[in-house]
């Protein structure tokens, strides 16, 4: 049985957060800079603390490192659609199937969905048209299947896998 932070260590990390960010920005050991940094951070922390719930926790070490892979797992589905693309344009006669497809996901958090879909939006060949309830409503360049599982698989499934993680 773990036991909710209290608010001061909630604020503790909150103005720890942004004193990082701050030092972040400036990258300055300077004892004026340091003070204004102080400064900033504890006012930011003190105003901010109840619209960020928990502090930041969203930033805890673990969904860091989870945002770390999902940064990953985007950046290798980037490459293949930017190679798939790039292929249709130089060679004209390779096959194109456009269409709309559809599936649902597992993502509660609107957030988590608004960032699934401009990580689809982003990768060339899909665009996120729309999000109703759970279902979201894809152009695909090559429409492989109108199974929306198949679909799932092919568009969603591994940033999907790794936002669960994120946002859970």
């Amino acid at each position: 049985m773990t036991s909710k932070p209290s608010k001061l260590s909630q604020w503790v990390y909150t103005f720890g957060m942004y004193l990082l960010i701050w030092y972040g920005f400036t990258t300055s050991l300077d004892v004026y800079e340091l003070a204004t940094g102080v400064l900033v951070a504890v006012i930011l922390a003190f105003f901010t603390l109840s619209i960020t719930k928990s502090g930041m926790s969203i930033f805890s070490p673990v969904r860091v490192m989870y945002m770390l892979q999902f940064i990953g797992v985007f950046f290798v589905a980037l490459l293949k659609a930017n190679w798939d693309v790039a292929k249709r344009v130089i060679n004209p006669k390779l096959p194109i199937n456009p269409g709309i497809v559809k599936f649902q996901t597992q993502l509660r958090s609107e957030f988590a969905q608004m960032v699934l879909a401009n990580a689809i939006t982003l990768t060339p060949g899909t665009v996120t048209i729309d999000i109703i309830d759970n279902w979201y409503y894809i152009h695909w360049i090559d429409v492989e299947s109108e199974d929306p599982e198949v679909a799932f698989r092919a568009i969603a499934e591994p940033f999907e896998k790794v936002l669960l993680k994120i946002y859970q």
